[in-house]
């Protein structure tokens, strides 16, 4: 079966990363999209996520009706920070009757050169790379490669965050389940 893996923090999960997903799910020749959440991103503040548990939780409660998602939590066994290499060599020891493909932004895809391995990551896997204002896929770097327009929303875990520290309210923005769980557990207060 194909595989597209959608890596992130999910710091929380959103309607935009729901929306990208979504689209990927049905207008590729995928069968599912895995959202892996990485409890620990090389490139982000340790300090700054939410218990790796809390965000495993809100995205499952994001996705439990559809059938085309799935949440993973393969980086919650995996040594940190969780590099995409090591994830996809586990995955596709783990799992042989898959192929698996990378699903990012054409800003990450902008800064595989400084991924661990970026060599092996280009030769072993395809990517599907969803455009991001700003950043026009102007090298391929050799990799397999599918360009889907897929529809944006000027929308960051970083705003919901905010809007939580400043009492503004987050409906709309994050599925009706993650609002109240996040309100509920007074997430992203502090």
């Amino acid at each position: 079966m194909k595989i597209g893996l959608f890596f992130g923090s999910f710091n929380p999960i959103h309607n935009g990363h729901l929306m990208v997903a979504s689209y990927i799910a049905n207008h590729s020749d995928l069968k599912q999209v895995w959202l892996v959440v990485s409890p620990q991103n090389p490139h982000k503040s340790q300090s700054s996520l939410l218990n790796e548990y809390d965000r495993l939780h809100l995205a499952n409660l994001a996705i439990e009706d559809d059938p085309q998602l799935k949440v993973s939590d393969i980086e919650f066994k995996l040594p940190k920070p969780s590099y995409t290499i090591d994830t996809l060599a586990y995955l596709t020891e783990q799992y042989p009757q898959h192929e698996f493909s990378v699903i990012m932004g054409g800003d990450s895809f902008q800064n595989l050169p400084k991924w661990k391995n970026f060599e092996t990551l280009i030769k072993n896997y395809s990517f599907i790379v969803y455009r991001r204002p700003g950043f026009e896929i102007t090298e391929t770097y050799g990799a397999k490669l599918t360009y889907l327009e897929a529809p944006m929303l000027e929308l960051s875990a970083t705003l919901i965050r905010n809007n939580r520290k400043e009492g503004i309210t987050i409906r709309y923005l994050v599925p009706d389940k993650v609002r109240e769980e996040i309100e509920n557990n007074n997430y992203f207060k502090d």
